[in-house]
Protein backbone atom coordinates (compact mmCIF):
# COMPACT_ATOMS: atom_id res chain seq x y z
CA UNK A 1 0.00 0.00 0.00
CA UNK A 2 3.20 2.34 0.93
CA UNK A 3 4.41 1.69 -2.37
CA UNK A 4 0.84 2.72 -4.19
CA UNK A 5 0.93 5.69 -2.22
CA UNK A 6 4.46 6.56 -3.60
CA UNK A 7 3.97 5.75 -6.62
CA UNK A 8 0.64 7.76 -7.44
CA UNK A 9 2.13 11.33 -6.71
CA UNK A 10 4.64 10.32 -9.49
CA UNK A 11 2.55 8.74 -11.81
CA UNK A 12 -0.10 11.95 -11.76
CA UNK A 13 3.12 14.37 -12.60
CA UNK A 14 3.66 12.15 -15.61
CA UNK A 15 -0.20 12.47 -16.60
CA UNK A 16 0.04 15.83 -15.96
CA UNK A 17 3.43 15.93 -18.40
CA UNK A 18 1.69 14.46 -20.91
CA UNK A 19 -1.40 16.22 -21.10
CA UNK A 20 0.74 19.76 -21.35
CA UNK A 21 2.89 18.30 -23.91
CA UNK A 22 -0.13 17.07 -26.16
CA UNK A 23 -1.71 20.43 -25.13
CA UNK A 24 1.41 22.15 -26.19
CA UNK A 25 1.44 20.49 -29.91
CA UNK A 26 -1.94 20.75 -31.04
CA UNK A 27 -2.89 24.33 -29.61
CA UNK A 28 -5.43 23.03 -27.53
CA UNK A 29 -6.75 24.97 -24.26
CA UNK A 30 -8.38 22.25 -22.31
CA UNK A 31 -9.50 18.74 -22.37
CA UNK A 32 -11.44 16.49 -20.14
CA UNK A 33 -9.86 14.34 -17.54
CA UNK A 34 -12.45 12.09 -16.83
CA UNK A 35 -9.97 9.42 -18.44
CA UNK A 36 -7.92 9.69 -15.18
CA UNK A 37 -11.18 7.89 -13.10
CA UNK A 38 -10.59 4.54 -15.18
CA UNK A 39 -7.03 4.62 -13.73
CA UNK A 40 -8.07 5.49 -9.82
CA UNK A 41 -10.97 7.00 -8.65
CA UNK A 42 -8.66 9.21 -6.18
CA UNK A 43 -6.71 10.54 -9.43
CA UNK A 44 -10.56 11.35 -11.09
CA UNK A 45 -10.89 13.74 -8.30
CA UNK A 46 -7.86 15.67 -8.48
CA UNK A 47 -8.30 19.55 -10.02
CA UNK A 48 -5.84 20.32 -12.61
CA UNK A 49 -4.62 23.87 -13.81
CA UNK A 50 -4.48 23.51 -17.27
CA UNK A 51 -2.33 26.07 -18.70
CA UNK A 52 -2.54 28.96 -20.90
CA UNK A 53 -0.87 28.38 -24.54
CA UNK A 54 -0.14 31.13 -27.15
CA UNK A 55 2.45 31.85 -29.66
CA UNK A 56 3.44 28.12 -29.06
CA UNK A 57 4.39 28.59 -25.24
CA UNK A 58 3.27 29.00 -21.90
CA UNK A 59 2.29 32.62 -20.79
CA UNK A 60 0.75 31.81 -17.42
CA UNK A 61 3.86 33.09 -16.05
CA UNK A 62 4.00 36.24 -17.97
CA UNK A 63 2.69 39.75 -17.47
CA UNK A 64 0.92 39.97 -20.49
CA UNK A 65 0.06 43.75 -22.52
CA UNK A 66 -1.28 43.88 -25.96
CA UNK A 67 -1.51 46.94 -28.04
CA UNK A 68 -1.79 47.87 -31.69
CA UNK A 69 1.10 50.00 -33.87
CA UNK A 70 0.12 53.58 -33.09
CA UNK A 71 1.00 56.42 -36.74
CA UNK A 72 4.51 56.51 -37.49
CA UNK A 73 5.71 54.67 -33.98
CA UNK A 74 8.55 51.95 -34.63
CA UNK A 75 10.06 48.63 -33.04
CA UNK A 76 12.26 51.07 -30.76
CA UNK A 77 9.90 53.35 -29.48
CA UNK A 78 7.66 50.28 -28.07
CA UNK A 79 10.50 48.60 -26.29
CA UNK A 80 12.32 51.44 -25.09
CA UNK A 81 8.89 52.66 -22.87
CA UNK A 82 9.59 48.52 -21.69
CA UNK A 83 13.05 49.44 -20.75
CA UNK A 84 15.13 47.23 -23.42
CA UNK A 85 18.31 48.66 -23.97
CA UNK A 86 19.18 49.80 -27.11
CA UNK A 87 22.01 47.59 -27.88
CA UNK A 88 19.45 44.57 -28.04
CA UNK A 89 17.14 46.81 -29.76
CA UNK A 90 19.76 47.21 -32.44
CA UNK A 91 21.21 43.67 -32.55
CA UNK A 92 17.51 42.43 -32.99
CA UNK A 93 17.00 44.62 -35.97
CA UNK A 94 19.77 43.15 -37.68
CA UNK A 95 18.81 39.84 -36.80
CA UNK A 96 15.70 40.05 -37.80
CA UNK A 97 16.31 41.66 -41.08
CA UNK A 98 16.34 38.57 -43.54
CA UNK A 99 13.01 37.34 -41.07
CA UNK A 100 10.83 40.39 -40.64
CA UNK A 101 11.75 43.47 -41.36
CA UNK A 102 11.22 45.59 -38.35
CA UNK A 103 10.52 48.41 -40.87
CA UNK A 104 7.50 46.84 -42.67
CA UNK A 105 5.40 46.85 -38.87
CA UNK A 106 2.11 48.87 -39.89
CA UNK A 107 0.12 51.31 -38.40
CA UNK A 108 -3.27 49.44 -36.30
CA UNK A 109 -1.13 45.42 -36.71
CA UNK A 110 -1.45 44.12 -32.81
CA UNK A 111 1.51 43.00 -30.95
CA UNK A 112 1.91 41.50 -27.40
CA UNK A 113 4.82 41.84 -24.90
CA UNK A 114 5.34 38.89 -22.77
CA UNK A 115 7.21 40.32 -19.38
CA UNK A 116 8.94 38.24 -15.97
CA UNK A 117 7.08 40.10 -13.06
CA UNK A 118 11.23 39.60 -11.91
CA UNK A 119 12.86 41.12 -14.81
CA UNK A 120 13.35 44.10 -15.46
CA UNK A 121 12.83 44.25 -19.23
CA UNK A 122 10.57 41.51 -21.29
CA UNK A 123 11.26 38.35 -22.26
CA UNK A 124 9.25 38.44 -25.57
CA UNK A 125 7.53 40.98 -28.42
CA UNK A 126 5.21 39.10 -30.66
CA UNK A 127 3.85 40.88 -33.36
CA UNK A 128 0.87 39.50 -35.84
CA UNK A 129 1.31 40.94 -39.48
CA UNK A 130 -2.05 39.64 -40.57
CA UNK A 131 -4.34 36.18 -39.39
CA UNK A 132 -1.94 33.95 -40.95
CA UNK A 133 1.29 34.45 -39.16
CA UNK A 134 2.90 35.94 -35.85
CA UNK A 135 6.74 37.11 -35.05
CA UNK A 136 8.40 36.11 -32.06
CA UNK A 137 11.27 38.23 -31.35
CA UNK A 138 13.47 36.89 -28.30
CA UNK A 139 14.78 40.14 -26.07
CA UNK A 140 16.40 37.59 -23.98
CA UNK A 141 18.29 35.60 -26.72
CA UNK A 142 18.26 38.05 -29.55
CA UNK A 143 16.72 35.62 -31.80
CA UNK A 144 13.90 36.28 -34.54
CA UNK A 145 11.17 33.56 -35.65
CA UNK A 146 8.57 34.12 -38.23
CA UNK A 147 6.23 31.54 -37.65
CA UNK A 148 3.18 30.31 -39.83
CA UNK A 149 0.10 29.02 -38.46
CA UNK A 150 -1.65 26.03 -39.37
CA UNK A 151 -4.58 26.83 -41.36
CA UNK A 152 -7.63 24.30 -42.20
CA UNK A 153 -8.96 25.14 -45.65
CA UNK A 154 -12.21 24.20 -46.04
CA UNK A 155 -14.75 24.01 -49.44
CA UNK A 156 -17.52 26.43 -48.78
CA UNK A 157 -20.36 27.87 -51.79
CA UNK A 158 -22.30 30.83 -52.43
CA UNK A 159 -24.73 32.48 -54.72
CA UNK A 160 -26.10 35.94 -55.22
CA UNK A 161 -28.73 37.56 -58.12
CA UNK A 162 -28.21 41.07 -59.19
CA UNK A 163 -31.37 43.14 -58.31
CA UNK A 164 -29.33 46.77 -58.42
CA UNK A 165 -25.67 46.28 -58.30
CA UNK A 166 -23.78 43.54 -58.26
CA UNK A 167 -22.18 44.66 -54.73
CA UNK A 168 -25.95 44.73 -53.71
CA UNK A 169 -26.28 41.21 -54.81
CA UNK A 170 -23.08 39.71 -52.67
CA UNK A 171 -24.74 41.97 -49.83
CA UNK A 172 -28.84 40.90 -50.36
CA UNK A 173 -26.83 36.76 -50.58
CA UNK A 174 -25.47 37.69 -46.76
CA UNK A 175 -21.97 36.70 -48.61
CA UNK A 176 -19.32 36.73 -46.14
CA UNK A 177 -16.16 38.46 -47.54
CA UNK A 178 -17.82 40.19 -50.54
CA UNK A 179 -15.14 42.55 -51.22
CA UNK A 180 -12.45 39.56 -51.65
CA UNK A 181 -14.81 37.26 -53.06
CA UNK A 182 -16.04 39.83 -55.87
CA UNK A 183 -12.40 40.61 -57.07
CA UNK A 184 -11.61 36.56 -57.29
CA UNK A 185 -14.96 36.56 -59.67
CA UNK A 186 -13.70 39.66 -61.76
CA UNK A 187 -10.25 37.73 -62.33
CA UNK A 188 -11.86 34.69 -63.20
CA UNK A 189 -14.81 36.17 -65.28
CA UNK A 190 -13.98 39.93 -66.20
CA UNK A 191 -12.71 38.99 -70.12
CA UNK A 192 -16.11 36.94 -71.02
CA UNK A 193 -18.49 39.32 -68.42
CA UNK A 194 -18.96 42.79 -68.27
CA UNK A 195 -19.32 43.45 -64.70
CA UNK A 196 -19.83 47.03 -65.68
CA UNK A 197 -23.38 46.17 -67.35
CA UNK A 198 -24.51 44.08 -64.85
CA UNK A 199 -28.66 43.66 -65.09
CA UNK A 200 -31.31 42.58 -62.94
CA UNK A 201 -31.72 38.95 -63.10
CA UNK A 202 -27.92 38.02 -63.87
CA UNK A 203 -26.99 35.62 -60.71
CA UNK A 204 -23.76 33.85 -60.30
CA UNK A 205 -22.70 30.94 -57.97
CA UNK A 206 -19.10 30.46 -56.34
CA UNK A 207 -16.83 27.49 -54.79
CA UNK A 208 -14.37 28.81 -52.92
CA UNK A 209 -11.95 28.04 -49.69
CA UNK A 210 -12.12 29.28 -46.71
CA UNK A 211 -9.28 29.63 -44.56
CA UNK A 212 -10.01 28.43 -40.93
CA UNK A 213 -7.26 29.11 -37.92
CA UNK A 214 -8.11 27.41 -34.46
CA UNK A 215 -11.77 26.54 -35.94
CA UNK A 216 -12.25 29.98 -36.34
CA UNK A 217 -12.70 31.79 -39.99
CA UNK A 218 -9.82 34.02 -41.10
CA UNK A 219 -10.66 34.57 -44.64
CA UNK A 220 -10.75 33.39 -47.90
CA UNK A 221 -8.12 31.14 -50.56
CA UNK A 222 -8.40 30.22 -53.93
CA UNK A 223 -11.95 30.87 -56.13
CA UNK A 224 -12.02 27.30 -57.28
CA UNK A 225 -15.15 27.52 -59.38
CA UNK A 226 -17.59 30.45 -60.68
CA UNK A 227 -20.13 30.30 -63.21
CA UNK A 228 -22.20 33.48 -63.96
CA UNK A 229 -26.06 33.70 -65.85
CA UNK A 230 -26.10 36.99 -68.03
CA UNK A 231 -30.08 37.72 -67.87
CA UNK A 232 -29.28 39.72 -71.37
CA UNK A 233 -27.74 37.20 -73.29
CA UNK A 234 -29.41 33.74 -71.48
CA UNK A 235 -25.96 32.02 -71.48
CA UNK A 236 -23.95 30.81 -68.46
CA UNK A 237 -20.35 31.57 -68.38
CA UNK A 238 -17.92 28.89 -66.36
CA UNK A 239 -14.68 29.69 -65.05
CA UNK A 240 -12.52 26.97 -63.07
CA UNK A 241 -9.03 27.52 -61.22
CA UNK A 242 -6.65 25.36 -63.03
CA UNK A 243 -3.07 24.38 -62.79
CA UNK A 244 -0.11 22.04 -64.04
CA UNK A 245 2.92 22.44 -65.82
CA UNK A 246 1.33 23.41 -69.03
CA UNK A 247 -1.18 25.68 -67.83
CA UNK A 248 -2.00 28.07 -65.17
CA UNK A 249 -5.06 29.75 -64.73
CA UNK A 250 -8.89 30.14 -65.26
CA UNK A 251 -10.68 28.27 -67.83
CA UNK A 252 -13.66 27.54 -69.62
CA UNK A 253 -15.63 24.27 -69.42
CA UNK A 254 -13.75 23.64 -72.75
CA UNK A 255 -10.53 24.44 -71.68
CA UNK A 256 -10.00 28.02 -72.98
CA UNK A 257 -7.95 30.64 -71.07
CA UNK A 258 -9.97 33.15 -69.60
CA UNK A 259 -7.61 35.67 -69.82
CA UNK A 260 -8.10 37.26 -73.58
CA UNK A 261 -5.35 39.81 -75.20
CA UNK A 262 -7.60 42.01 -73.27
CA UNK A 263 -9.62 43.31 -70.42
CA UNK A 264 -12.88 44.78 -71.22
CA UNK A 265 -12.32 47.82 -69.10
CA UNK A 266 -9.83 49.60 -67.37
CA UNK A 267 -11.69 50.06 -64.26
CA UNK A 268 -13.08 47.21 -61.83
CA UNK A 269 -16.81 47.25 -60.83
CA UNK A 270 -17.05 50.67 -62.47
CA UNK A 271 -20.13 52.22 -64.78
CA UNK A 272 -20.05 53.47 -68.35
CA UNK A 273 -21.07 57.31 -68.49
CA UNK A 274 -20.79 57.83 -71.75
CA UNK A 275 -20.39 55.65 -74.64
CA UNK A 276 -17.80 56.29 -77.73
CA UNK A 277 -20.72 58.42 -79.42
CA UNK A 278 -19.85 60.60 -82.89
CA UNK A 279 -22.43 63.01 -82.26
CA UNK A 280 -22.40 63.70 -78.43
CA UNK A 281 -23.03 66.87 -76.87
CA UNK A 282 -19.78 67.87 -75.06
CA UNK A 283 -20.66 68.19 -70.98
CA UNK A 284 -18.30 70.83 -70.89
CA UNK A 285 -17.92 72.92 -74.09
CA UNK A 286 -21.91 72.43 -75.07
CA UNK A 287 -21.52 71.84 -78.81
CA UNK A 288 -21.97 68.87 -80.45
CA UNK A 289 -18.37 67.12 -81.43
CA UNK A 290 -17.32 63.14 -81.72
CA UNK A 291 -16.63 61.31 -78.54
CA UNK A 292 -13.90 58.84 -79.38
CA UNK A 293 -13.61 57.30 -76.01
CA UNK A 294 -15.88 55.27 -73.16
CA UNK A 295 -16.08 57.04 -69.55
CA UNK A 296 -16.23 54.84 -66.79
CA UNK A 297 -17.67 56.86 -63.51
CA UNK A 298 -15.31 55.36 -60.43
CA UNK A 299 -14.68 57.57 -57.27
CA UNK A 300 -11.37 59.84 -57.24
CA UNK A 301 -8.27 57.99 -56.61
CA UNK A 302 -9.47 54.38 -58.23
CA UNK A 303 -6.61 52.83 -59.88
CA UNK A 304 -7.00 52.49 -63.34
CA UNK A 305 -5.52 49.11 -65.10
CA UNK A 306 -3.89 48.77 -68.84
CA UNK A 307 -6.18 46.17 -70.11
CA UNK A 308 -3.13 44.24 -72.08
CA UNK A 309 0.51 43.78 -71.67
CA UNK A 310 2.29 46.49 -73.69
CA UNK A 311 4.51 49.78 -73.34
CA UNK A 312 3.91 53.06 -71.86
CA UNK A 313 4.51 55.40 -75.38
CA UNK A 314 3.04 58.89 -73.38
CA UNK A 315 2.59 59.97 -70.16
CA UNK A 316 1.42 63.34 -70.25
CA UNK A 317 0.24 66.51 -68.28
CA UNK A 318 -2.06 68.94 -69.12
CA UNK A 319 -4.47 70.38 -71.83
CA UNK A 320 -8.17 68.88 -72.55
CA UNK A 321 -7.19 65.37 -72.19
CA UNK A 322 -6.01 66.45 -68.39
CA UNK A 323 -3.72 64.12 -67.44
CA UNK A 324 -3.20 61.06 -69.11
CA UNK A 325 -1.07 57.92 -70.20
CA UNK A 326 -0.70 55.71 -74.10
CA UNK A 327 -0.06 51.97 -74.02
CA UNK A 328 1.21 50.99 -77.68
CA UNK A 329 0.45 47.02 -77.25
CA UNK A 330 1.37 45.94 -80.74
CA UNK A 331 1.98 46.98 -84.49
CA UNK A 332 -1.91 47.20 -84.56
CA UNK A 333 -3.27 48.37 -80.89
CA UNK A 334 -3.06 51.25 -78.57
CA UNK A 335 -5.16 52.18 -75.55
CA UNK A 336 -5.07 55.55 -74.02
CA UNK A 337 -6.35 56.59 -70.28
CA UNK A 338 -7.59 60.25 -69.74
CA UNK A 339 -7.95 62.83 -66.84
CA UNK A 340 -5.65 60.74 -64.87
CA UNK A 341 -5.21 62.73 -61.05
CA UNK A 342 -1.53 61.28 -61.26
CA UNK A 343 0.43 58.58 -62.11
CA UNK A 344 1.41 54.89 -60.63
CA UNK A 345 4.61 55.55 -59.10
CA UNK A 346 7.01 54.30 -62.44
CA UNK A 347 4.98 54.76 -64.98
CA UNK A 348 6.83 57.05 -68.04
CA UNK A 349 7.39 56.43 -71.49
CA UNK A 350 9.41 53.25 -72.16
CA UNK A 351 8.03 51.50 -69.36
CA UNK A 352 6.45 48.08 -69.96
CA UNK A 353 3.54 46.95 -68.45
CA UNK A 354 1.53 43.88 -68.17
CA UNK A 355 -1.98 43.52 -68.37
CA UNK A 356 -3.71 44.29 -64.80
CA UNK A 357 -0.68 46.42 -63.93
CA UNK A 358 -2.29 49.86 -62.40
CA UNK A 359 -0.96 52.83 -64.38
CA UNK A 360 -2.59 55.83 -62.69
CA UNK A 361 -5.58 56.91 -60.79
CA UNK A 362 -9.39 58.42 -61.61
CA UNK A 363 -9.17 62.12 -61.53
CA UNK A 364 -10.74 64.93 -63.15
CA UNK A 365 -8.20 66.77 -64.87
CA UNK A 366 -8.76 68.30 -68.01
CA UNK A 367 -12.19 69.17 -69.70
CA UNK A 368 -13.77 66.85 -67.46
CA UNK A 369 -17.26 67.19 -64.86
CA UNK A 370 -16.19 64.74 -62.46
CA UNK A 371 -13.84 62.34 -61.64
CA UNK A 372 -13.92 59.27 -64.25
CA UNK A 373 -11.43 57.85 -66.72
CA UNK A 374 -11.97 58.23 -70.50
CA UNK A 375 -10.74 54.69 -72.45
CA UNK A 376 -9.61 55.16 -76.10
CA UNK A 377 -9.27 52.28 -77.95
CA UNK A 378 -6.75 52.80 -80.96
CA UNK A 379 -6.37 49.92 -83.93
CA UNK A 380 -4.17 51.04 -86.74
CA UNK A 381 -3.90 54.21 -85.90
CA UNK A 382 -7.52 55.07 -85.58
CA UNK A 383 -9.71 55.22 -82.65
CA UNK A 384 -13.02 52.63 -82.72
CA UNK A 385 -15.35 51.89 -80.20
CA UNK A 386 -13.52 48.70 -78.01
CA UNK A 387 -17.00 47.07 -77.12
CA UNK A 388 -17.77 46.40 -80.38
CA UNK A 389 -14.33 44.81 -81.66
CA UNK A 390 -14.20 41.06 -82.51
CA UNK A 391 -10.90 39.77 -80.87
CA UNK A 392 -9.80 36.37 -81.84
CA UNK A 393 -10.26 33.94 -78.60
CA UNK A 394 -7.18 31.75 -77.08
CA UNK A 395 -6.73 27.82 -78.24
CA UNK A 396 -8.13 25.89 -76.09
CA UNK A 397 -6.60 22.80 -74.47
CA UNK A 398 -6.28 19.49 -76.20
CA UNK A 399 -5.36 16.09 -76.00
CA UNK A 400 -4.21 14.49 -72.88
CA UNK A 401 -4.14 18.19 -71.37
CA UNK A 402 -7.71 18.53 -72.28
CA UNK A 403 -8.38 15.13 -70.94
CA UNK A 404 -6.59 16.16 -67.07
CA UNK A 405 -8.18 19.05 -67.01
CA UNK A 406 -11.72 17.66 -67.40
CA UNK A 407 -10.85 15.11 -65.09
CA UNK A 408 -9.76 17.83 -62.65
CA UNK A 409 -12.37 20.00 -62.62
CA UNK A 410 -15.33 17.41 -62.47
CA UNK A 411 -15.85 17.88 -58.19
CA UNK A 412 -16.38 21.53 -58.54
CA UNK A 413 -18.40 21.12 -61.56
CA UNK A 414 -21.07 19.13 -59.88
CA UNK A 415 -21.03 21.47 -56.47
CA UNK A 416 -21.64 23.88 -58.90
CA UNK A 417 -24.49 22.40 -60.54
CA UNK A 418 -25.70 21.37 -57.43
CA UNK A 419 -25.72 24.78 -55.90
CA UNK A 420 -29.44 26.99 -56.60
CA UNK A 421 -29.04 30.12 -57.56
CA UNK A 422 -29.71 32.12 -55.43
CA UNK A 423 -33.53 33.09 -56.23
CA UNK A 424 -34.38 29.56 -56.42
CA UNK A 425 -32.78 28.71 -53.22
CA UNK A 426 -34.84 31.64 -51.50
CA UNK A 427 -38.12 30.69 -53.46
CA UNK A 428 -37.79 26.93 -52.29
CA UNK A 429 -36.98 28.27 -48.31
CA UNK A 430 -37.72 30.28 -46.08
CA UNK A 431 -34.03 30.37 -44.72
CA UNK A 432 -31.78 33.89 -45.88
CA UNK A 433 -28.47 31.45 -44.55
CA UNK A 434 -27.03 31.00 -48.34
CA UNK A 435 -23.91 29.53 -47.38
CA UNK A 436 -22.42 26.11 -46.86
CA UNK A 437 -19.38 24.34 -46.16
CA UNK A 438 -17.28 21.05 -45.75
CA UNK A 439 -14.03 19.66 -45.15
CA UNK A 440 -11.57 20.52 -48.12
CA UNK A 441 -11.03 16.85 -49.38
Amino acid sequence: MRIIKNILPIFTIALVAAFIHNNVNFGIRSQPLSFLNALNPELGKIKFAVPTIKFGMVIDTFEVATDVIKPNEFLSDILVKYNVPLNVISNLSKTAKNIFDVRHLQCGKKYTVLHNPTAESPDYFIYEPDAYSYVVYDLKNDCVKHIRKAVETKIATATGVVERTLWDAFMDGGIKYSDQLADLMDDALAWNVDFHHVTKGDKFKLVYEKKYIDGQEVGVGNLLGAVFWDESTQKEYYAFKYENANHQGYFDLEGRPQKKTFLKAPLKFSHITSNFNMARLHPVLRYVRPHFGTDYAAPQGTPIMTVADGVVEKAERGGGNGNFVKVKHDKTYETQYLHMSRFAAGIRPGTRVKQGQVIGYVGSTGLATGPHVCFRFWKNGRQVNHLRENLPPPAKMTGEDWIKFNNAIQPIKEQLKNKKYFDEEFASSDSRSHSTSQIHP
